[in-house]
């Protein structure tokens, strides 16, 4: 039985999960940041967030494929444990021109590297990903244009949760992505599915991979991969 849950301040990304661009689309995504950002039927900037009763903000960072301790500085919170209150508006998108500070490297037993010692670039996701559909690849993901893909299909057919993980929204808030879900699977992957017809889960569900997560509506189905909250092409972390 569907139970979408019809939030108007809505979780979202890659993923993210952090969704109002399309793979496909000019649009922003919740977790980017335009210079003149939509505004989306919360009523609050694509970027942003209205918080609701319960929400904490390692919840909403989880949900947008964000840290804390970023959502922290970019709303002057004391720190990434600060309460935040229903109603409050936060930014869960990064600020322009934001660059985050890389990491101090460490020598063995803890002490700081000397300066000028070159830090690791960052790591791919290693985690397997099922098809949550199979159907032609209609929207590849394109670096800096596109945030995921588009897998073609018949309307009503079965879409699937790529892996294992939780459900940390399902709904229609984000109206670029019309009915959406967004799969949270460690603390470094969330996985995000747009443009559903229905949808078969509700937030905080465990859901296995291959489970039946939402039925695909027409124009098949926006899939986004997001890493530490940036997107990347899913096609390779698909099994073949």
């Amino acid at each position: 039985m569907n139970r979408q849950r019809r939030n108007p301040g809505a979780y979202a990304a890659l993923a993210a999960l952090t969704l109002v661009c399309s793979a496909c689309s000019s649009t922003f995504a919740p977790w980017e940041s335009p210079s003149a950002p939509p505004m989306s039927t919360s009523g609050v900037p694509a970027g942003y967030y209205r918080v609701n009763p319960g929400d904490t903000l390692s919840r909403v960072a989880g949900a947008f494929g964000q840290r804390p301790q970023d959502l922290a500085s970019w709303n002057q919170l004391p720190s990434a444990n600060a309460q935040i209150l229903p109603g409050q508006v936060l930014r869960v998108a990064p600020p322009p021109n934001y660059a985050p500070a890389a990491p101090q490297a460490q020598m063995p037993g803890g002490a700081p590297a000397a300066a000028g010692i070159a830090m690791p670039a960052p790591v791919a996701p290693t985690i397997a990903l099922a098809w949550p559909a199979r159907g032609p690849i209609l929207q590849r993901f394109v670096p800096g244009k596109s945030t995921g893909i588009v897998i073609g299909g018949t309307p009503g057919e079965e879409v699937k949760a790529a892996a294992a993980g939780r459900v940390v929204y399902a709904g229609t808030g984000i109206e670029a992505y019309g009915p959406l879900v967004i799969i949270k699977h460690n603390d470094q992957v969330v996985t995000a599915y747009g443009r559903n017809g229905k949808l078969l889960v509700k937030e905080d569900d465990a859901v296995s991979q291959g489970q039946p997560i939402a039925e695909m509506g027409t124009g098949g189905v926006q899939f986004e991969v997001r890493s530490d909250g940036k997107p990347v092409d899913p096609l390779p972390l698909l099994a073949h």
